[in-house]
């Protein structure tokens, strides 16, 4: 790691018990007077949506409810059709991975309008004319990252695409254990495992840096302590703080390094085969360690020590061995799924999806080359 680049990003994270209360105070400071919130029905439910539309009152003048896993592209047209009609200065994404990538997506729809532009490096202090502000209540991490995922059809076939610009990162994030306290135990399970993917994938990413490798570790080691206690008892607030530290640190960690292998399958069969992204992390995170094992054991060794393996005496490759072991071991625990064919993947459907996969260009930023689409094959195959 002797050259790196590194992008910083204006953003402010408040963090802690109840801090969902300083959004209001926040919204204030900051100017924005019309807002669009973008949320899931279940928070409706549980009285959080009406919580945000009381400390909001008539800042806040549009909802969109009712979102999809994947971000669908007609979604991201509503939600913008709104945000336009609404004449709106920001936009809130409040619940997991798709509420707060569609809040992104149309904060960025905006910034596209402006510049006549797509996506494109640009200073990390450029601020939007849209900003978005992220309310995470899972551990998915998108709140950190400037990447958002839409999956669009094209022709008879859904596909899942990335945009990423440095403006895409939320403005201003609340992170508030207590609306972790109702996340069943597989979403808690499932979107733990994606966090614990970002971190894996950032450690061994062919643009690795210092601060991405740090908080890697830092997020392996929370995720693996909180998530099989946040798993067994979900009121456990200690281990939900724990557990949304690791989340912020593993969305750190992979926000500043371009994505590989493990996240471009798992945007293939998101957005192709419509496997939740969380289980399709749990399914593929194992095959995809041991894929690249031969060319990532020296990186990946800090994984392992953070899961307090032991290293004296050892190869680098044994170690990691373990801890792949280790982590196949804790999705089994907390019963998702470990083979795709349990998904409703169909075996039949397996060379497309390595057909798809071969051409992202995620999958071709893997430290192991890619270099045909039997390779993608054969790993399917064993996660089949």
């Amino acid at each position: 790691m002797n050259e790196f680049r590194y992008t910083g990003t204006a953003q402010e994270i408040i963090f802690g018990r109840g801090m969902l209360s300083h959004l209001g105070e926040a919204v204030e400071r900051f100017g924005w007077r019309r807002l669009l919130l973008c949320s899931g029905g279940s928070l409706r439910r549980n009285g959080t949506v009406a919580t945000i539309e009381s400390m909001l009152g008539e800042r806040l003048v549009a909802t969109y409810e009712g979102i999809q896993t994947h971000v669908p592209d007609f979604q991201v047209a509503g939600a913008l059709a709104l945000a336009k009609q609404h004449d709106i200065d920001a936009v809130i994404g409040l619940g997991g991975g798709s509420p707060i990538g569609l809040a992104k997506a149309v904060s960025f729809s905006f910034e596209e309008e402006r510049s006549a532009q797509p996506a494109r490096e640009v200073p990390g202090g450029e601020q939007p004319l849209v900003p978005s502000i992220a309310i995470p209540t899972t551990y998915a991490g998108s709140e950190m990252t400037p990447v958002y995922g839409i999956t669009r059809q094209e022709g008879d076939v859904a596909r899942k695409v990335t945009v990423s610009d440095s403006r895409i990162t939320p403005r201003l994030v609340i992170y508030d254990p207590l609306l972790t306290l109702d996340l069943p135990p597989e979403a808690t399970a499932s979107t733990g495992i994606n966090g614990l993917a970002h971190c894996i994938e950032a450690l061994y990413s062919v643009t690795r840096n210092p601060l991405a490798t740090s908080a890697a570790i830092g997020g392996i080691s929370s995720i693996m302590s909180a998530l099989p206690r946040c798993y067994q008892a979900g009121d456990d607030l200690t281990a939900r703080s724990e557990m949304l530290v690791g989340a912020y640190l593993a969305g750190t960690a992979l926000a500043h390094v371009s994505m590989a292998l493990h996240h471009g399958l798992c945007h293939v069969l998101g957005g192709t085969a419509g496997v939740p992204h969380g289980i399709a992390n749990a399914i593929i995170l194992p095959h995809a360690m041991r894929f690249n094992l031969e060319a990532t054991a020296p990186q990946l060794v800090l994984a392992a020590a953070a899961m307090g393996i032991t290293l004296s005496g050892r190869s680098a490759g044994a170690a990691v061995s373990e801890a792949i072991e280790k982590i196949y071991a804790l999705i089994s625990q907390m019963r998702l799924p470990q083979r795709l064919r349990d998904v409703g993947v169909r075996e039949a459907d397996l060379p497309r999806l390595a057909e798809l996969a071969f051409q992202s260009r995620t999958v071709q930023n893997n430290p192991r080359p890619i270099t045909s689409t039997a390779q993608l094959e054969d790993l399917l195959h064993s996660a089949w």
